[in-house]
């Protein structure tokens, strides 16, 4: 289980995140849901530890990796995959995933689960990253934080930009990281991406958390989207 218990973290003197709170469990896709600026890609990056918390703790499965230095969290079992992929361009797809695999260390069979789950990949594997269309590139972000074999996956916006059908291939990908047990934190603008494939939104305004329903309870009523988005 990922838990964040009460996190405030922000930019030097700017607070973003006031005392946020949210629990994803294992084998569930949970949505954070927000304005732009709400504090949704700050969650994310305070998770990894790349800016600091000003109070508050990040626990996995019981243990504080907000304790940890920014590069030992991939390596206790968050994988992360940025808004906009920040891939090693001039490497190629197979330096990219061994960048992954190195990062805690997998065996090798990891790397083929990774390019069974997108055979793409194995077409390109040679390719530098630079030359992957954009649905490519999310392939490979995402592939690259499954070389961890994480525990819990944050995903920023990963269909943002891409055609129907990449859109439609990153999500079977999450449903099936889903069905393997791992706890899924997804950042998601599209109401209807969302009701395909979250089990609970939570939403956050102003840094600070908000309701969070289980995704039968957004088909129901969508005030809260109207609410939270303003749309």
């Amino acid at each position: 289980m990922l838990q964040l218990d009460q996190i405030s973290a922000g930019y030097g003197a700017a607070q973003v995140l006031r005392e946020l709170s949210l629990e994803v469990a294992a084998g569930e896709i949970l949505c954070l849901m927000g304005r732009n600026g709400a504090g949704k890609t700050t969650a994310m990056r305070a998770i990894m530890g790349l800016i600091p918390l000003m109070s508050g703790r990040v626990m996995l499965d019981g243990e504080a990796v907000s304790a940890l230095p920014a590069h030992k969290v991939p390596r206790a079992g968050i994988g992360y995959v940025p808004q906009g992929r920040r891939l090693f361009a001039g490497l190629s797809v197979a330096q990219n995933l061994e960048i992954g695999m190195r990062a805690r260390r997998s065996p090798p069979e990891v790397l083929d689960e990774v390019l069974d789950l997108f055979p793409r990949l194995r077409e390109r594997y040679r390719q530098p990253a630079q030359t992957l269309s954009g649905g490519e590139q999310q392939m490979l972000a995402t592939a690259r934080a499954l070389c961890l074999r994480p525990k819990a996956l944050l995903l920023d916006e990963p269909a943002e930009g891409l055609q129907p059908s990449m859109v439609e291939a990153i999500r079977e990908v999450t449903v099936a990281m889903r069905a393997r047990g791992v706890a899924i934190l997804l950042v998601e603008q599209r109401v209807d991406a969302v009701l395909a494939v979250a089990d609970r939104v939570a939403f956050i305004e102003n840094g600070r958390g908000g309701d969070i329903v289980p995704v039968d309870a957004l088909r129901s009523d969508r005030s809260l989207v109207a609410r939270y988005l303003g749309v």
